[in-house]
């Protein structure tokens, strides 16, 4: 009977819908809760058991027995009809997780489903409702010091503030329209924090926060990405919502550590954090600075723009270099690794290969910084 139930659930493997896990779309699948009766990869089931069996039982779909009774409900459900119970009401702007994704993404959406059926009930999430305030701990801009911080979100306002003192004016005011907003638990080194990305004065500001609690980072995380729909489907009214929840947020293309030298061939090479915002590629001294120390807008290849491996004639090489060729300066810079290089140039490429959007053209125009408050200076050069 064992080997026939094994047979069973092999089969049931190859029906439609049950070939990827339900939670993150991940293959090659070992693991299944036989209570909810859905197949799940090994990374999710780590979470389903974390929720304690009263809400999900799992087994091993080869290693551990199985019962009839534990069959009959995995073919009485199975993932396409489990996905329409528990993702029956998710909001629009829900960002839903795939396999590669932060943990907090991927344990948040889990139990939200399983744990607080937040998508089964009428009621729509706070975080939908255009408006969230709370405490956050964030870096001081001068400091490394996270400190209670208050920011209060207005999608009517557009707006995004934050107070260092409650009853006085806010410290910062962001526009919801021209922010991003990242995971970042590698880079700050809380599982729960977030990296707040924005166009200030011609250049690039960074805000790093977290919580103890990741249900409210995670909510943050959604409740901008809510407003940013809102506003979106307000100024343009006949275009799909596919089409405006794809540019919501997005995760930087790349980042990490690179060597770079100064515009001159007998400069020295530098350690810079290097972090390429689709068509930004900006260079830091440190992975938690608040503003990046040069800023490089990425063109397409018609217009000047390429990227070859090794350095250019007259400038040292450190092993795993390669140049980027702007119109307004050659770039030289150096990996730890072939691998790495070579990753960095394919990424730097399909920039390069993409055709300009207005928007591109738009971000290319306010990277300006003012000198002096009137002579203009060409952030492509750097600092």
């Amino acid at each position: 009977m064992a080997d026939q139930n094994e047979k069973i659930l092999h089969r049931l493997l190859q029906q439609d819908g049950n070939s990827i896990c339900v939670d993150c779309d991940a293959k090659n699948l070992e693991w299944a809760s036989y209570n909810i009766g859905i197949f799940l990869c090994t990374r999710c089931c780590a979470v389903h058991r974390s929720m304690g069996a009263h809400i999900s039982k799992v087994k091993h779909l080869k290693l551990d027995k199985w019962e009839d009774s534990q069959i009959e409900r995995m073919i009485e459900v199975g993932n396409k009809a489990a996905r329409l119970k528990y993702e029956a009401r998710v909001p629009a702007c829900y960002r839903r997780p795939k396999e590669n994704d932060p943990q907090i993404l991927i344990e948040q959406w889990i139990r939200a489903k399983y744990e607080r059926l937040e998508f089964c009930m009428i009621e729509r999430p706070s975080y939908t409702s255009g408006r969230m305030e709370g405490f956050l701990m964030k870096r001081g801009k001068e400091d490394s010091r996270y400190q209670p911080r208050k920011f209060v979100l207005s999608g009517l306002h557009d707006t995004l503030r934050y107070y260092v003192k409650e009853k006085r004016e806010p410290k910062a005011i962001l526009r919801i329209s021209e922010l991003n907003v990242v995971y970042a638990p590698s880079k700050i080194g809380n599982p729960n924090s977030l990296q707040l990305t924005f166009m200030k004065d011609g250049t690039t500001r960074h805000i790093y926060v977290y919580h103890d609690d990741p249900e409210v980072i995670n909510n943050w995380y959604m409740a901008i990405r809510c407003a940013k729909l809102h506003r979106l489907q307000i100024a343009f009214p006949s275009a799909s919502e596919c089409d405006l929840v794809d540019g919501l947020t997005h995760d930087f293309t790349r980042e990490g550590w690179l060597l770079k030298t100064g515009p001159r061939a007998t400069d020295s090479y530098k350690r810079r954090w290097f972090t390429l915002d689709d068509r930004k590629l900006m260079y830091h001294d440190d992975q938690l600075d608040a503003h990046p120390k040069g800023e490089i807008f990425l063109g397409n290849q018609l217009d000047g723009y390429s990227v070859r491996i090794g350095a250019p004639p007259g400038a040292k090489d450190q092993g795993f270099s390669f140049t980027l060729f702007t119109p307004e300066r050659v770039y030289n810079m150096s990996s730890h690794s072939e691998q790495d290089r070579d990753e960095w140039i394919a990424a730097i490429q399909s920039v390069l290969e993409r055709p300009l959007s207005p928007q591109d053209n738009s971000i290319s125009a306010r990277l300006i910084r003012k000198r002096g408050g009137t002579n203009p200076k060409s952030i492509f050069t750097g600092r």
